[in-house]
């Protein structure tokens, strides 16, 4: 069955009034429009939809209970009953919109399909949060809103500072629970991410997620004072909680803090395969060498575990620290500390490209650094929760910007590789245990 849609035609006062067939109620509105167009296009433009809006309003009412003040006939639904006001989310703001009313033969009242539809608050929120991510302060988005004409803005509401404070904190708490909800069950994860992000002296463990297809997804943060064992573990164990399989193998990116490797072990095991991070590894060595010596050991250090062939490059990794061992003894340990996991991706046999996203936490400080941009807006922290809000937000605002890491469509090799690695030790252990020794 076809519908009719009200079309508004835009006429001098004059002209409406000759036009055949035009309700008296558009004449009104289209009356009312001439002070909009004066104010410029968007307020012409915001005034000519609630017009649009109210004739769709009737049309509907009339659809589903009949003409206004017909007679109660045996076929009508239901009658008029008068008119009311509601909010409607419009431009940045809500506006008190007049509305028609009906009711069934029974009394109840009818909900139009279309009120429902335009009254919805979910873009409100949308945009609050939006302009806050933008760094927009909370007194300041009336200034920013869209110009919708002097007549509707005397009608508008929930622009005040506190207004928009309480929508964005609604909004966040919303989203970071559907965050640290997040079904894990039908992801196929092949790698995850777990670094650390320090946000008034407090810090939060963030985790992120690669599936076997390159997709980054975010699934967690958990607070702590410190990246510890303790942190680290319960974060990990509530990923596994969520759905989190790990039984065919998964490799684990961090950045060498013994802490995080302890907390996968406990947690995953001998299912999981650790990477640190050759950048921070890179970064401790230099740290504890003179600038000039540290810039040429990070070159070579570069070099190192570029090497696609593990033993070659183990093998010059440890000349490198037998030769930093008299100088330089803590630089030379700092170096060995962990030196194994520096190629457990090589050892899989990942692919130069690949390699570029799965040997260092680069995905995941991508994320953390959207995170540290998006606290860094706020000027006073009021709790923990709050801090775990803003977290959250910079999180899932960095998904937005996600896609495949680059070197995806590798990822099936390392995949294969991974998971008869994984085999190979969980049905032979003892045989691996002494093959590598």
């Amino acid at each position: 069955m076809n519908k009719k849609v009200p079309v508004v035609t835009v006429a001098q006062a004059e002209e409406a009034a000759e036009l055949p067939g035009l309700p008296a109620e558009v004449t009104v509105a289209l009356g009312d429009l001439a002070g909009a167009m004066r104010e410029g296009l968007l307020a012409f433009a915001s005034a000519t939809g609630l017009a649009v809006l109210q004739q769709m309003m009737e049309a509907e009412l009339t659809a589903r209970i009949g003409p206004k003040h017909a007679k109660l006939g045996a076929e009508r639904m239901g009658n008029w009953h008068g008119r009311t006001e509601g909010p409607l989310a419009f431009g940045g703001r809500l506006v008190s919109v007049e509305r028609p009313r009906g009711r069934t033969r029974e009394g109840e009242e009818i909900t139009l399909d279309t009120w429902r539809a335009f009254s919805a608050q979910d873009l409100l929120n949308s945009l609050v949060v939006e302009r806050m991510l933008a760094g927009v302060a909370t007194r300041r988005h009336l200034d920013v809103a869209e110009p919708v004409g002097s007549a509707i803005e005397q009608r508008s509401r929930a622009t005040s500072k506190s207004s928009v404070s309480r929508r964005f904190v609604a909004a966040m708490e919303k989203a970071l629970a559907d965050l640290m909800a997040r079904s894990l069950t039908d992801l196929d994860v092949a790698v995850v991410m777990v670094d650390g992000i320090v946000v008034e002296q407090q810090c939060c463990v963030v985790a992120l997620v690669i599936t076997t297809d390159g997709t980054k997804v975010p699934v967690g943060l958990w607070l702590g004072d410190t990246e510890n064992k303790t942190v680290v573990t319960a974060l990990l164990a509530d990923l596994v909680a969520r759905g989190l399989d790990f039984s065919a193998g998964i490799l684990c990116v961090i950045d060498g803090a013994k802490a995080l490797s302890a907390a996968v072990e406990r947690v995953f095991g001998d299912r999981a395969r650790v990477q640190r991070c050759t950048i921070h590894k890179r970064r401790n060595v230099k740290d504890h060498l003179p600038k000039e010596l540290g810039e040429t050991i990070d070159k070579r250090l570069a070099v190192i575990f570029a090497q696609p062939d593990t033993a070659k490059g183990l093998d010059a990794a440890r000349r490198l620290a037998a030769e930093l061992d008299a100088e330089h003894p803590d630089a030379a340990a700092s170096l060995r500390e962990g030196l194994e996991e520096m190629f457990t991706a090589r050892r899989l046999g990942v692919t130069p490209r690949l390699a570029k996203n799965l040997t260092n936490t680069n995905c995941i400080e991508s994320m953390i650094s959207i995170a540290r941009r998006t606290t860094g807006r706020v000027t006073k922290w009021k709790d923990g929760t709050m801090k775990k809000r803003w977290i959250a937000a910079g999180m899932l605002e960095a998904e937005r910007s996600f896609r495949r890491i680059k070197g995806y469509r590798d990822m099936p090799d390392f995949v294969a590789a991974l998971r008869r690695d994984t085999q190979r030790i969980t049905d032979t252990p003892a045989e691996y245990a002494h093959e590598a020794a």
